[in-house]
């Protein structure tokens, strides 16, 4: 019964034809469409819980289903449920598209899982297109076409840029090792890894996950996509596809980076860590606009994500995993405060923060809590994460490269302490009235408020999962 194994990708495959249907309905309803979405996220959640230890291999082994890509598929069936908590009163798509928005964010998702179980060249590509193009269409649907469109089109250029670079690294890593498959792979690459068309190979294949990720200089559509799109699709496309690259990329990493291709990879690795990390601070203290400050704070964190990777070792992969998790849990909570905030759909500037803590001391507080974790102040899960990153990197003997790294997460502060001076420090120019939540999403920003803490004082159990993950895949 091989096909049990298979049923997260059968569970979203079969949501997605439910929401292909409702979208040829002749009469809109987006509270069913809503009611839908959130029943079928939570039991995505659950079937990739009950599938978590599943092992196996499908399609003449180009699927392989292990704990490590087992764990990344609860962390993305997390991160679809998580945004479809957000929509209850969706004003970013006109509501007429409501069910074509919950199709492509489950599409987009099938597409994720496929793509960190998939071990096979041709399988990564076109996983990563079908996610890529359901995206390039949920920026395009924003209500104000000015935004969405162009913010759209912006990224469906840059995207299929990125696409043709990476395939054809693809094609060069095939026509020298004449290997499709990645274990394949990963017996011939040593032999071969001094003829320059490998390392290339290997470089530009890269550079298609590092656009996802959005590592420098594969970063510039982040910032105008950030601000373009729906604040949902903002928030899902800062935490569930950062989840799936950061996924693939350890799986490629985890494979050409044993014996002398990796010493060229590390080069490569440590010189994209450290300009990602730089740009992205320097670039954020100069945002006004919230979500554009948030595209190049991500662009940051792509580089504290490399830092673990470059490691190499079981230790650094199971603290990237580690920081994966994290990354969901603080973009998320931190999305969820700018979408309550901007209930109509606008792009917020920082001093709109103003009097948060008044109209909302729960908003306040969560916002609080994921700034202080997304720079890496303790207790908070953010400090685990870049705590166990530096470690791990340092094990190796990268000190140079954790000192650089622990200046910019100084520079960092800079600009995350004027986001809570806004909101805890200045007064509005206007009267603003009260936000208020409903019960469940009170119970949810409790709950992410105190996973932040609880995770950061008590990491050990995700660390730990992290780590069986990461040594399952090497």
């Amino acid at each position: 019964m091989k096909w049990m194994i298979f049923s997260p990708e059968i569970y979203y495959l079969l949501v997605s034809l439910w929401f292909l249907a409702l979208s040829m309905m002749p009469r809109s309803n987006s509270r069913r469409d809503y009611f839908s979405a959130l029943f079928l996220a939570a039991g995505g959640v659950l079937v990739c819980l009950i599938t978590v230890k599943s092992e196996g291999l499908l399609f003449i082994n180009a699927y392989q289903i292990d704990l490590f890509s087992q764990v990344f598929k609860v962390l993305l069936s997390l991160g679809l449920f998580l945004i479809v908590c957000l929509c209850p009163n969706f004003r970013g798509v006109s509501e007429k598209h409501h069910s074509d928005f919950y199709l492509l964010l489950f599409v987009c998702t099938l597409a994720m899982l496929l793509l960190v179980s998939s071990v096979h060249l041709l399988a990564m590509y076109v996983s990563l297109e079908l996610s890529s193009y359901a995206l390039y269409i949920l920026v395009a649907l924003r209500s104000d076409k000015d935004l969405g469109i162009e913010a759209g089109v912006k990224y469906f250029l840059i995207g299929i840029s990125a696409s043709a670079v990476m395939l054809f690294g693809l094609a060069l890593l095939y026509a020298t090792t004449q290997a499709t498959h990645v274990d394949d792979m990963l017996r011939v690459i040593p032999a071969v890894i001094d003829q320059p068309a490998v390392i290339v190979g290997l470089l530009l294949t890269l550079s298609g996950f590092f656009f996802k990720l959005a590592v420098f200089p594969f970063h510039f559509w982040a910032p105008d996509v950030y601000q373009g799109a729906a604040n949902q699709v903002t928030a899902y496309i800062a935490t569930a596809s950062k989840v799936a690259a950061i996924a693939l990329l350890i799986r490629m990493v985890a494979t050409a980076g044993s014996g002398a291709a990796g010493n060229y990879l590390v080069h490569a690795l440590v010189t994209l860590a450290i300009v990602s990390m730089t740009v992205g601070n320097l670039a954020a203290i100069v945002q006004k606009d919230i979500k554009r400050l948030l595209a190049y704070s991500t662009v940051a964190h792509a580089g504290y994500l490399l830092i673990g990777i470059l490691s190499m070792s079981p230790a650094g992969y199971g603290s990237v995993i580690f920081y994966a998790g994290a990354l969901l849990i603080m973009k998320f909570t931190a999305f969820l405060v700018v979408v309550k905030v901007a209930d109509d759909d606008r792009n917020i500037q920082i001093d709109e923060l103003a009097g948060l803590h008044q109209r909302s001391p729960l908003l306040a507080m969560a916002l609080m809590v994921s700034i202080f974790s997304l720079a890496g102040i303790p207790p908070t899960i953010g400090f685990s994460a870049k705590l166990f990153v530096f470690l791990a990197a340092m094990e190796q003997g990268y000190f140079t490269l954790v000192f650089i790294a622990m200046i910019n997460v100084l520079i960092s502060l800079y600009y995350y302490l004027l986001i809570l001076k806004a909101a805890y420090l200045l007064k509005p120019g206007t009267a603003q009235p009260e936000l208020r939540l409903s019960p469940p999403l009170k119970l949810l920003t409790a709950v992410l408020i105190l996973a932040i803490i609880g995770l950061g004082i008590y990491p050990a159990f995700l660390l730990e999962l992290a780590e069986a993950a990461a040594r399952a895949l090497v």
